[in-house]
């Protein structure tokens, strides 16, 4: 069974950073594009970032050059470095294989908030 769970948001000034994590399960997943996404309130679920299986990557243009998305297949590990954080990234944000739109996580909160 597919699974992932998110981790690592939180509450955070503007121009500050976070770090999320996505657990993986059930799925080879050294084998697939991985890709993060965030749903702000309101709103409907958006593509934020995508790093496939040969390590190349690709960004929404409100995420480049302040995000970055990095994986470890040993440990079915996705992860999101988030700099610069803007009010607007406020969102849940969200993992799952690239283009693949089931079997959700509960994702993980993020606020950029003064």
């Amino acid at each position: 069974q597919v699974q992932f769970v998110e981790s690592g948001g939180g509450l955070v000034q503007p121009g500050g950073s976070l770090r999320l994590s996505c657990s993986a399960s059930g799925f080879g997943f050294r084998n697939y594009g991985m890709a993060w996404y965030r749903q702000a309130p309101g709103k409907e679920r958006e593509w934020v970032a995508v790093i496939y299986v040969g390590g190349g990557v690709d960004y929404a243009d409100s995420a480049k050059g302040r995000f970055t998305v990095s994986r470890d297949n040993a440990q079915n590990e996705l992860y999101l470095q988030m700099n610069s954080l803007k009010p607007e990234d406020t969102a849940v944000y969200y993992c799952n294989i690239n283009n693949r739109n089931q079997d959700w996580g509960p994702g993980t909160q993020v606020t950029v908030s003064s």
